[in-house]
């Protein structure tokens, strides 16, 4: 099967659709196509957009980049998807379902360069990042799998791994600093959410290889600078993993390192990756670690489990499918 990459309709704003007017088209039909891409129509399903329209846009756009081809239902109700790109590449999305809403996970990179050491996503290294238009498609046609529409969302909250209504946006980062500054001088306020998972450079530089570059300290200081621009706290992500992080002095540290900051940690207790060999602990170690916290008066929660038995962890699934071969069907 041959595949080419593309733009898509849905990489376009509504003010980008102007050249259907320099074409010769009506004014009317720059709304009609961008509400019809936003819809998540096929061409085929653009019913109210004339053929002769629909034909000079297949010139240069795709009208769907992001597909669905395989689903995963969790016993929980957490639903992994993998997702077809138009050059053949697969990226991979979770569905989290709350009483407060539905969470979306979603791809923007094909693959990891970044060589986690608990992370499955990094095993394949990096392909290349997503474009707009095919972020956007991961949400849409997980909104419309759930029917939701444009005027009734399905998704509430979104996840993005690697910005609507920002509110309900978080971005999650292993730390690059400069791209933190960036994203603070940018004025999108979003939720920043840093993995760190260790509180010693020595330990997460072994966990995590960009520690190497940008050391803890420099990310703390990187959080402050986005606290102090956008006047949002820093999620710290946490991944509780046994034999490295998880003991009562590691908690310790870890609410002396962050006590300057305002911030709420996220703690997570690691969904085993059979490839890397480290594995989570157990509920009494996770409360002690908790505890200490919370005395210590680090605000914190333990994120809860969903999808272990669809390989709902980062790359997991996608991980397997190309080591089977799947992509190449």
């Amino acid at each position: 099967m041959s595949f080419e990459k593309k733009l898509s309709l849905l990489d376009l704003s509504m003010e980008e659709f102007g050249f259907l007017e320099k074409a010769g088209y009506p004014k009317f039909r720059k709304k009609q196509v961008y509400l019809a891409s936003r819809q998540y129509k096929s061409y085929e399903n653009m019913t109210n957009i004339p053929k002769d329209i629909r034909e000079f846009l297949k010139k240069d756009y795709v009208d769907i980049p992001t597909k669905i081809i395989e689903t995963f239902v969790g016993k929980d109700g957490t639903e992994k998807y993998l997702f077809l790109l138009t050059d053949g590449n697969i990226v991979e999305g979770v569905f989290m379902p709350h009483s407060y809403g539905n969470t979306l996970c979603i791809s923007t990179q094909v693959g990891c360069r970044m060589g986690c050491k608990f992370c499955a996503s990094t095993l394949n290294g990096l392909v290349r990042n997503l474009t707009a238009g095919e972020m956007l498609g991961e949400v849409l046609s997980v909104n419309a799998k759930h029917g939701g529409t444009l005027d009734k969302r399905a998704i509430t909250n979104i996840v993005l791994m690697g910005s609507g209504e920002p509110r309900n946006i978080s971005l999650s980062t292993c730390g690059l600093v400069e791209g933190i500054k960036k994203l603070a001088d940018s004025g999108i306020t979003v939720t920043l959410t840093i993995s760190l998972h260790a509180s010693e450079d020595e330990k997460r530089s072994k966990l995590m290889p960009v520690n190497n570059k940008w050391n803890i300290e420099e990310v703390l200081k990187a959080s402050e600078y986005y606290f102090e621009k956008t006047g949002r706290r820093i999620i710290f992500e946490y991944s509780l993993i046994e034999g490295e992080n998880c003991s009562k002095t590691e908690a310790v540290k870890l609410a002396n390192l962050l006590k300057r900051l305002n911030c709420h940690v996220n703690l997570i207790n690691l969904n085993f990756v059979k490839e890397r060999g480290l594995k989570g602990t157990d509920k009494d170690t996770i409360k002690d670690f908790m505890d200490v916290l919370t005395k210590k008066g680090i605000s914190n929660t333990l994120r809860r489990s969903m999808g272990n038995d669809i390989k709902g962890a980062c790359g997991q699934l996608r991980n397997t499918y190309i080591n089977e071969g799947g992509n190449k069907k």
